[in-house]
């Protein structure tokens, strides 16, 4: 089988390792003479396969205590509902920053449960900038403040933490979660789904604090209560199962790797390289403001959009795949998680500087 490398921003491609472990296991996990997918979500043998996983992803990212993981579904965007049902005050108000498409979506769906202000529209930037750090003033009487500190579509990343003193401070951390160390502490909730660095589509991760479980109202639907999802252990209905089984092997496989300090190493280096053959080139164009980059995904035009679809065509032939860029953003775009090795990303470079050769 030829080498492929897929670029896609996700569902995007899982360790080459664990995909072989879970090939392995798919029909007798085990020894068991049953798939994973086929045991009690209930019984010990999974029980075991939950509690490992959660505790894998409290050391790698040092999760305190005093906060609690939940293994749902639903997707990130079902949090965009969750959010503000679970951590919303009879006043009910919200304060979002508005920095690219999954922004957008996060405050249109929270502006049917509470009044949201925005703090920071980047819309008039065409999402290509992101506020200075310090430069927002938040209501202090708000229930949160939400931010998405990395852009899927737009490739822009906060490289700070925003400060909101006593005010919880609200994440989607879809596109980058454990792609680097993290400080759980400075943040009320922190989501993410599962399809770009954690797992299969199917999964979605969600770190509180314990102290803001006790908001929701009995009124909220109860798959969407983190309080009653804690209490159940993530078990009110059957969880995706073979996604969190997925999902173990994958934390399993970052912690053998040295953890998130070698992630963040590794991943700085395969964006810096890619950021560099496009930022040498007069053929490739990366619009984003150079300070808030993202690591995980790197949008690029080409001087001659005429040449979009040959690029495309020739990077499939060549086992490049799922380069094309979103519908909203067009040109191309490279998502570099955890599981792209630097082999693909050199592959890619050497592919464009190819290309530019014989059509530039």
């Amino acid at each position: 089988m030829a080498t492929c490398y897929n670029f896609s921003a996700g569902p995007a491609m899982l360790p080459e390792s664990v995909m072989q472990q879970a090939q392995a296991e798919l029909r007798d996990w085990r020894g068991s003479g049953t798939s994973v997918m086929e045991v009690s979500h209930r019984g010990p043998a999974f029980m075991a396969v939950a509690a490992q996983a959660e505790a894998d992803l409290r050391d790698l990212l040092a999760i305190p205590d005093d906060y609690t993981v939940l293994f749902l579904q639903g997707g990130a965007s079902s949090q965009f509902a969750a959010v503000p049902l679970n951590l919303r005050s009879p006043q009910g108000c919200a304060d979002y920053y508005l920095t690219g498409a999954w922004s957008v979506k996060a405050i249109a769906e929270a502006r049917r449960h509470l009044s949201v202000r925005v703090v920071a529209d980047m819309h008039e930037h065409q999402f290509t900038q992101l506020p200075v750090a310090g430069g927002v003033a938040f209501n202090p009487q708000a229930d949160y403040v939400h931010y998405t500190p990395n852009e899927t579509i737009h490739g822009v990343e906060f490289g700070y933490i925003p400060d909101t003193g006593e005010i919880p401070l609200v994440a989607d951390f879809s596109s980058s979660i454990l792609s680097a160390p993290l400080p759980v502490e400075r943040f009320g909730v922190i989501y993410a789904g599962a399809q770009k660095n954690i797992g299969p589509a199917g999964l979605t991760l969600v770190i509180v604090r314990n102290d803001l479980l006790g908001r929701v109202s009995d009124q909220v639907p109860a798959m969407l209560q983190y309080a009653l999802q804690a209490e159940q252990g993530s078990m009110y209905n059957t969880p995706p199962t073979f996604a969190w089984y997925l999902a173990g092997l994958v934390f399993a496989w970052l912690k053998a790797q040295g953890g998130l300090q070698v992630m963040a190493a590794i991943n700085q280096r395969k964006a810096d390289a890619l950021y560099a053959a496009i930022d040498q080139s007069d053929f490739y164009h990366n619009a984003v403001q150079l300070d808030c980059r993202s690591r995980m995904n790197i949008p690029f035009t080409l001087a001659d959009t005429r040449l979009d679809k040959t690029f495309l065509a020739e990077a499939e032939q060549a086992g490049l795949l799922a380069l094309k860029g979103h519908r909203l953003a067009g040109g191309m775009r490279a998502s570099l998680y955890n599981a792209m090795p630097e082999a693909g990303v050199q592959a890619l470079i050497g592919f464009m500087l190819e290309f530019e050769r014989r059509y530039g």
